[in-house]
């Protein structure tokens, strides 16, 4: 499901069971990336799914890249693996307002 950036913010915080998944690659991560969000490359293929496939699907996962492009993707991709709560960021981190690290 897309979300707006307020509304996937404010769900986040106050979701008791909220995982955050950042899906750029390490160097886009290393520039800036939001607080306690896990880091999985989407451009890893295979590797991305083995490593979306050992988290923990009852958790609700609120998903992230650079513009929205990749997270869509992700948020797909994690859905026909059986995920049945994912959150894509619309607009990435590029249009992001919130804390950064």
């Amino acid at each position: 499901m897309d979300l707006a950036q307020e509304q996937w913010w404010e769900q986040y915080q106050n979701d008791s069971n909220a995982v955050m998944l950042d899906v750029r690659t390490d160097e886009e991560v290393e520039e800036v990336s939001i607080p306690n969000a896990i880091n999985i490359d989407i451009y890893k293929g295979q590797g991305f799914l083995d490593a979306v496939e050992q988290l923990d699907k009852t958790k609700n996962y609120y998903v992230y890249c650079k513009a929205g492009g990749r997270s869509n993707q992700a948020c797909m991709l994690m859905n026909q693996l059986g995920f049945e709560n994912t959150f894509n960021l619309l607009g990435g981190i590029m249009e992001w307002e919130g804390p950064t690290v």
